[in-house]
């Protein structure tokens, strides 16, 4: 099959009467940039091999773009000027506003009346070279459209226009209508008209019941100039040039270039494929920047200091992660790609380190606040050094900064009372603490009502109580620190930031004990996060932050 540059140089050979003046234009679509795939639409092609065994000259165009379709056209109305028989056949998609038609080139985008432009073929102009043969002049219009709107005023499809007088108009489906140009008019002297209902064919404008439109096999049929040896070197390199680029123009240059190309299918798939991925530029120009796992890493932190939730630093961009993007991207005015440039993560990363030193002077504000109130309350309790006091601080502190005072005052307390108590009830409570559970306690309570040591034992009934309360809360929160899969490292830094800021967390030696837990749990009071005594993701994104921004100060 030729394409619409050998028909030129055929149309030049007739100017000179060297071939029969017939013309034949052969423009079938079946790959759509933006619209689909069209079932055979470039079948009606393989019909330019028996149209030229009658002496016709052919131009035939596959998946013609707006410029190649535009020269083919040119080319054909050259030929037609001084045919004898003109027969154009038009497969692929069509748009309709109700009274013109128009045939859609393979880069059309969803078209709208006024927009149409280069990207169509006006079918009514197109009738106007065919009324330059009067009964001599044949339209065959293969159209898979579905009928829908192309907005208000157009619409897929065809519909009947005026059709000039001696044009005979026949339109099916791409595939009959292939199989009526290959098989009836490849036929002399053959009688056209029975065989449009044969293949499906519904005829308008000029339709005798008798067609004799074929003209008789020449004798001979010069044979038409040989396209010459295709520079495959030159294919090759533009190819590899189109991949490297792997743009939709790239590909379409290569198309252009070599129309019926060995990579011409694969060119064609690719710009489907680029054209379906509307943010393919960005995500291309995002991978261009070569983020390691940790640069991905420290973008979800920052955007999780931020607010934003991208359901885990993992360093891998999932969902959640470019969700998370987009949204950011939305407040601060970019394109909602969901993928970074350099410059937007300069700008993240900014906000996130002015964020964190907000937090910080924040939780300073914070501490300092709490700090006054737990020793305002001391003052007014522990500071007395008697029990009642004692114990209503660690009642309203349990954590507090004067927490070890009244534990240590306390416990000389009981030691001062065991001394002064009676031996029996001694020995009660001796046994009460060495079993240590609710049952004993108020064993003791039953047995000595009236004991030195009540106010002990009701305290441990109710600390009792509340550790299993707190149990299934605890079970939580501790499983949620060991997923994070804390290493050394990382536990001694918690430590050292923590005994930064003075919230005496023991030995820095990763291992976490009460004195840490309790640490921890000051330091999630004065921060607003929840107070469990365990780190979790939010716990540690804060720390990390507040442990960056004290070493850049």
């Amino acid at each position: 099959m030729r394409d619409f540059l050998l028909g030129t140089a055929l149309a030049a050979l007739t100017a000179s009467g060297a071939m029969a003046e017939d013309a034949a234009l052969l423009l079938g679509n079946d790959s759509y940039e933006r619209l689909g795939r069209v079932t055979r639409g470039s079948n009606v092609l393989e019909a330019s091999d028996g149209l030229e065994a009658l002496g016709f000259n052919v131009i035939t165009l596959r998946n013609g773009r707006a410029d190649t379709t535009r020269d083919a056209l040119t080319s054909f109305a050259d030929l037609a000027d001084d045919a004898d028989r003109i027969v154009v056949a038009l497969s692929g998609r069509f748009a309709h506003d109700g009274d013109r038609n128009w045939f859609l080139t393979s880069e059309s985008a969803e078209p709208r009346l006024f927009t149409l432009g280069e990207q169509a073929v006006s079918v009514d102009s197109l009738l106007n070279v065919l009324a330059e043969a009067p009964g001599r002049a044949l339209l065959l219009i293969g159209d898979e459209s579905e009928g829908s709107q192309f907005g208000k005023w157009l619409a897929s499809g065809t519909v009947e226009g005026t059709i000039p007088q001696g044009v005979t108009v026949a339109t099916g489906r791409p595939r009959d209508v292939a199989a009526f140009a290959n098989d009836v008019l490849s036929q002399p002297q053959e009688n056209i008209a029975p065989y449009f209902e044969d293949y499906s064919l519904t005829v308008t404008g000029y339709a005798p019941d008798t067609m004799v439109f074929m003209p008789q096999r020449p004798s001979t049929v010069p044979e038409p100039p040989q396209p010459t040896n295709r520079d495959d070197g030159a294919e090759q390199a533009l190819w590899e040039g189109s991949r490297a680029l792997d743009t939709a123009e790239a590909y379409r240059n290569y198309i252009r270039r070599f129309p019926n190309g060995e990579h011409a299918e694969e060119a064609e798939r690719l710009i489907a494929e680029i054209l379906a991925e509307p943010n393919r530029d960005a995500r291309m120009a995002e991978e261009d920047l070569n983020l390691s796992r940790d640069a991905r890493r420290e973008i979800q932190r920052d955007l999780s200091l931020l607010d934003y939730n991208t359901r885990g630093i993992d360093g891998i961009f999932g969902n959640g992660s470019r969700q998370a993007i987009t949204n950011w991207q939305q407040q601060n005015g970019y394109s909602q790609t969901s993928y970074l440039t350099e410059e937007q993560i300069a700008r993240l990363d900014a906000q996130a380190s002015r964020r964190a030193a907000e937090l910080e002077a924040e939780a300073e504000r914070r501490r300092q606040e709490a700090e006054r109130l737990d020793r305002a309350f001391w003052e007014e309790t522990g500071a007395q050094g008697d029990e009642p006091g004692l114990r209503a601080y660690l009642e309203r502190y349990p954590d507090g900064n004067f927490a070890e005072v009244a534990t240590e005052r306390l416990a000389a307390i009981e030691e001062n009372k065991r001394a002064a108590a009676a031996a029996e009830d001694r020995n009660a409570w001796d046994k009460a603490r060495d079993a240590d559970n609710m049952a004993a306690y108020q064993d003791y309570l039953s047995a000595y009502p009236e004991g030195d040591f009540v106010g002990e034992a009701q305290a441990r009934i109710q600390e009792i109580t509340e550790e299993r309360e707190q149990q299934s809360s605890n079970d939580a929160a501790r499983a949620e620190e060991e997923a994070l899969g804390l290493n050394g490292l990382t536990r001694r830094l918690v430590e050292t930031r923590l005994a930064q800021m003075e919230l005496n967390p023991g030995p820095v030696d990763g291992n976490f004990n009460g004195q840490t837990r309790r640490a921890i749990r000051r330091y999630q009071d004065q921060n607003g996060l929840p107070v469990t005594g365990f780190l979790n993701e939010a716990t540690i994104v804060r720390l990390l932050a507040d442990a960056v921004n004290s070493l850049n100060r």
